[in-house]
Order: C-alpha cells, then structure tokens, then sequence
C-alpha cells in the first residue's frame, strides 16, 4: 500500500505548526523593531527643531506646537506619541520622548528619549538597548 499513515500526517502537521509559531514570533518582533524607526526618525526631527529653536531665542521649548508638532503628537506613521519637556527654569537643556501607542506597547525598548546633548536613551530597559538595539 502506497500513502500515508494518519500518525505520520499528524507528525508532519505537529512539526508544521510549532515552525509556523516560532516564526510568527519572529516576525512580530521584527514589526516592533521596524516600527521604532518611525520613533527614530520623530524624535531626530524634535531634536534639530529644538536646535534652530535655541539658535533663534537662545532657550529650548517645551511646546511641541512651537516646533510645528501639534501639542499631543503622534509619530507620523501612530506608533509613537511624542513629548517634550525642558531640564530646567532656564531652557539650556530638553529631553524629547516617545512613548509606544497600541500594539507597539509590546516592543522591549519601550520609551525612546533623546536629549539636548544627542544622547539616546531606552526608557524602559537600559538591558535591552546593548549596543545601541533600541536606536
């Protein structure tokens, strides 16, 4: 007799599934990776309007809609809401945050932040941004 046996399509089907899981793992990490450029790009176009903001006045903002955002703005593509907030009375220092919306919540790196200084800081887990993963 030619063909198969039910336990051996049941094997082929078990072995099918657990690769389809381990896959589809995969690749939701790979979305959440690919979705924190969309942060990335955000808060390096904050950053240098904060620049030709100081350059300007001599004193960075904490308002968002002075640099052209709107005052709770969402990264251009939504995973992303952005936040800004200035170190001291003065306004000689900022730090520009992104904080994940929605599905994006899920991503290890959490908040992106960066500062005047062009630090870039993983708000959530420090662990998680070995060797520069999360920017």
């Amino acid at each position: 007799m030619r063909g198969f046996s039910l336990i051996e399509l049941l094997i082929v089907m078990g072995i099918a599934a657990i690769l389809a899981a381990l896959a589809s793992q995969s690749y939701s990490r790979y979305v959440l990776r690919s979705h924190r450029t969309d942060a990335h790009h955000t808060l390096m176009a904050i950053a240098q309007a904060q620049e030709r903001w100081y350059a300007t006045y001599n004193r960075y903002t904490d308002d968002l809609s002075k640099l052209g955002y709107a005052d709770a703005a969402l990264s251009p593509n939504g995973y992303y809401e952005m936040a800004m907030s200035v170190m001291d009375d003065d306004g000689q220092g900022f730090i520009a945050t992104a904080t994940p919306v929605g599905p994006q919540r899920n991503d290890v790196c959490g908040s992106l932040s960066i500062d005047h200084a062009g630090r870039k800081l993983p708000g959530r887990d420090s662990g998680a941004n070995t060797n520069g993963n999360c920017w």
